[in-house]
């Protein structure tokens, strides 16, 4: 079961070292999982984003959550915890638009597999797995990329990097802590 009786924390941005290494597995499933995964939610549904690495509130765990549509349309509310992504031998792309909560602003089509899959835990140590088509798939992957240390805009040349972080700079960010004008 999923909830949203978490509070908000404010999203890491692009150049944070949490954001740019591998996260720790974890090897606890207490009530202070749970709160996270709650505050994950929270800190999602307030930034209006689809995907949250653990990172991207400051915490070096591996787990993320998910409020994705898949290719049907069917929308998708998970968390996985110490998740294994798992891709299709044919590597057919998907290029579609991409953004993040932690490169707050631009956005650029990235090229991903259509499908994938990721195995794990749920916050009480039980096995899950989550299947993705389409947005979701995308979703998986990049939420799965963040836990590695990677963002997408590191599978960029480094000119249009350069470009987009710079353009993120000047963006107000988004999520807890964020000013509204």
């Amino acid at each position: 079961m999923q909830t949203r009786s978490g509070t908000p924390r404010p999203i890491t941005r692009y150049g944070n070292p949490v954001l740019h290494r591998r996260c720790a597995d974890v090897t606890v499933f207490d009530d202070d999982l749970r709160q996270l995964v709650a505050d994950m939610f929270a800190s999602m549904a307030a930034a209006n984003g689809v995907g949250l690495a653990a990172n991207q509130i400051g915490v070096d765990a591996r787990v993320f959550v998910v409020d994705c549509p898949d290719a049907t349309g069917r929308n998708v509310v998970a968390h996985v915890v110490n998740p294994v992504l798992h891709l299709p031998e044919s590597r057919e792309l998907d290029v579609d638009g991409e953004g993040c909560l932690s490169v707050p602003g631009p956005q650029t089509d990235v090229g991903r597999p259509a499908e994938a899959y990721v195995t794990g835990v749920d916050m009480r140590g039980e096995p899950v797995r989550i299947d993705g088509t389409g947005r979701l798939a995308r979703c998986l992957q990049h939420e799965t990329d963040h836990l590695d240390g990677l963002l997408y805009v590191d599978r960029l040349p480094a000119k249009q990097r350069k470009r987009l972080l710079a353009e993120s700079a000047r963006h107000p960010g988004v999520g807890a802590g964020v000013p509204t004008a």
